[in-house]
């Protein structure tokens, strides 16, 4: 586990106790520095202490369960993530002693600190690796640092819930679970000798911006008061159009035609791959149940589910191109063989993320305007954007046993890409009639992406 995972295993670990953070601050009338050092200092303590103690309850037990070690901790941080996103979503409200005393600091430091028990054990399993030295010399690097990032986030946490109340503690709760369940299923597919690239922190990185792109976005529920009126949301769908065609067009098709010498064999390969992402698009589209958000019309299969979660499915849909394009682009760069550079996968990441911001707030807003409170809108708001990076990995797993084939899986992500913007976000921005300012936006994220892919070669 390098410093990348590690840093953000220590967040994903540490919302649990900036939740409760939250509500310390919540319950007190009036916050002060040193309330927060105090969270700070405990949370952070046990955080750190607790991966320790099972690093070597592990290490004890290591020549046992080391060929199942990988399974282990994926179960492990898999456990831990989705009871994180079970008490995101719960109904039941916490209670909060607003005392600093050590008797409520101590239990609830080790409350919040049981999950670091667990991962601890798996840093007997996936060593630590940050600098040179010992195993055991990396997990006490490691540990400071989940230490660290502790007592920074808790400490912030108490003033947030003083200032801000309870909105931020469910959507730290639901985006620390996704963390986790990611980083369990990098650790697992890391097990198979044979996908070097997902020990890649870089890669890892790079997918996960996108993903705090749609964090962001969902978090607008928490600022916007009104519902969102039909010609920002017309424009939103706008720039997340124009930037998903620059980015099908210069990031994904343009790359793909290039890479081959033979350029009409190469045609043929890159017209297949581009024409099957626009029938599996098509399918998704005509078997998901969702509502497109400005027209409210229904399309899919009918499955008789809620209005918000077929709001949700609607962004769901989006997202699993966009996963695959990201996915293809960090496979291509960590092989080799298509000249893409570590800024221009960084381009196409951070152009995602900035469609994504728009399309979280479009999907989060009519959710929350049909009756859902502001946490369950955020959280399934981002829930729908936790598909891309899994989506992503998945598409890294199969280019390592084929990468002959990521020029045409290239063409398939700009197909997909394609097909949703032709079949939704056109005709969402045209709805009511033509708009000419929501053409401008489209050619301004069109261009945005073309001058910042060629801009940086």
């Amino acid at each position: 586990m390098f410093l990348t995972e590690l840093i953000l295993l220590a967040v994903g670990l540490s919302m649990d106790a900036f939740a409760v953070s939250v509500c310390k601050g919540l319950s007190m009338k009036k916050s002060s520095i040193k309330a927060s050092l105090i969270c700070g200092i405990w949370f952070g303590f046990f955080q750190a202490l607790m991966p320790l103690i099972g690093y070597f309850l592990g290490a004890r037990f290591e020549k046992m369960v080391n060929a199942f070690a990988p399974w282990i901790a994926f179960v492990l941080l898999l456990i831990i993530g989705v009871n994180m996103l079970r008490e995101a979503f719960g109904e039941e409200e916490e209670e909060m002693n607003p005392g600093l005393d050590v008797k409520t600091m101590f239990i609830m430091a080790v409350a919040t600190s049981i999950d670091a028990l667990a991962v601890g054990i798996t840093f007997a399993m996936v060593p630590v690796k940050i600098m040179e030295g010992s195993a055991i010399v990396n997990t006490l690097a490691g540990v400071i640092i989940i230490g660290i990032t502790t007592f920074i986030i808790s400490a912030a946490g108490v003033k947030i819930g003083n200032i801000f109340g309870d909105r931020y503690k469910s959507g730290a709760e639901v985006v620390g679970g996704v963390i986790l369940i990611f980083i369990g299923l990098k650790i697992l597919l890391e097990s198979f000798e044979s996908i070097e690239i997902i020990t890649d922190g870089n890669v890892i990185f790079g997918m996960l911006i996108p993903f705090g792109g749609t964090v962001l976005g969902a978090s607008l529920v928490y600022v916007i008061a009104d519902k969102l009126s039909e010609k920002i949301q017309k424009l939103f769908i706008s720039l997340s159009a124009g930037i998903m065609t620059g980015a099908a067009v210069w990031n994904l098709l343009e790359p793909s035609v290039n890479y081959y010498s033979d350029k009409e064999s190469g045609l043929i390969y890159i017209m297949i791959g581009f024409w099957a992402g626009i029938i599996f698009q098509l399918i998704l589209d005509r078997n998901i149940p969702h509502i497109h958000s400005i027209s409210k019309q229904s399309e899919g299969r009918d499955a008789g589910l809620k209005t918000t979660v077929l709001y949700m499915l609607a962004e769901i849909i989006h997202h699993v191109p966009e996963g695959i394009a990201i996915g293809v682009i960090y496979a291509s760069l960590f092989m080799g063989n298509m000249g893409i550079t570590r800024v221009e996968a960084l381009v196409l990441s951070f152009g995602m993320a900035i469609q994504n911001f728009p399309e979280s707030v479009i999907v989060s807003m009519p959710i929350k305007d049909s009756g859902e409170n502001n946490n369950r809108s955020f959280l399934m708001g981002v829930l729908s954007g936790a598909v891309e990076p899994v989506i992503g990995i998945l598409t890294i797993v199969v280019l390592a046993f084929v990468p002959g084939i990521i020029p045409p899986v290239m063409a398939f992500a700009a197909g997909a890409i394609m097909y949703l913007v032709i079949e939704e976000s056109i005709p969402e921005m045209s709805q009511g009639g033509h708009s000419n300012l929501g053409v401008i936006i489209f050619s301004m994220g069109f261009s945005f992406m073309m001058l910042m892919t060629f801009g940086v070669k």
